[in-house]
């Protein structure tokens, strides 16, 4: 089973090359992509030169900063146009550990979607203060609730899918291009009838950098889940699904 593990980055320069190489120790049918929005910090540069000596290493750079949710777009068509079975995704910043990738996949045998948990026993939060596992808590609560799905942790972004889940679900259809896009990824697999996988980790800040999201982008977040309950997005018809 072919695994492309792909990260989009942003002035990720510190992190970038320390995590691919702890990702691509994991597995020898583990390959990197990152996703790169033209970094000023050179982030970009530096997964280049590290490519001339490692093959399992790839580089997709973009024009400029476009958005996590379309990161993860280009990745997946990556993935389909590669001919990868499964494709995972996870943050630069050292937050999602390497050492879990073995039972993200792992999982993935009986699963056609696996998310690297916070909110299950075995998991947590490490170094963030009250406020903030107060809102992430809050948002998991609001989101599980309003799109009524049985998953614990609906914001991580550690996690994998099967190609071909990506394929029956369209994820090019959705409809927001940053963090709420997670919550439509895990609706569409969730309404589609996958089967999804849940495995604790840790999640610890980051260990260098900044991070990325704001307070606006908690709130068109919070909406579009809103949006999402009162208008729920069309996934492909069955027999569409049959020719795939």
């Amino acid at each position: 089973m072919r695994t492309l593990v792909a990260t989009p980055t942003y002035n990720e320069a510190e992190n970038v090359v320390p995590l691919v190489e702890r990702v691509l120790v994991q597995s020898p049918e583990v390959e990197a992509l990152v996703v790169d929005d033209a970094s000023p910090d050179g982030t970009g540069d530096l997964v280049a030169k590290r490519m001339e000596e490692e093959p399992r290493l790839h580089l997709l750079r973009r024009e400029g900063k476009l958005g996590l949710g379309s990161a993860y777009l280009a990745a997946f068509r990556y993935a389909i146009d590669h001919g990868f079975d499964r494709v995972v995704t996870m943050d630069c910043d050292f937050s999602h550990d390497p050492r879990y990738l073995p039972d993200l996949l792992a999982g993935m045998e009986e699963h056609d979607m696996m998310i690297g948990s916070r909110y299950i026993p075995g998991g947590g939060i490490a170094n963030w203060p009250v406020h903030r596992r107060a809102l992430s808590a809050f948002a998991n609560a609001y989101t599980r609730f309003l799109l009524r799905m049985p998953v614990h942790d609906c914001t991580s972004g550690f996690r994998c899918y099967r190609v071909s889940t990506l394929l029956a679900v369209d994820p090019f259809a959705v409809r927001s291009s940053g963090y709420s896009f997670l919550y439509e990824m895990v609706y569409r697999v969730h309404r589609a009838g996958f089967r999804i996988g849940e495995t604790p980790i840790l999640f610890e800040d980051r260990v260098a950098g900044a991070s990325k999201i704001s307070r606006s982008e908690i709130w068109r977040a919070a909406w579009h889940v809103l949006g999402t309950a009162l208008f729920p997005p069309k996934l492909p018809a069955r027999e569409e699904l049959s020719r795939r």
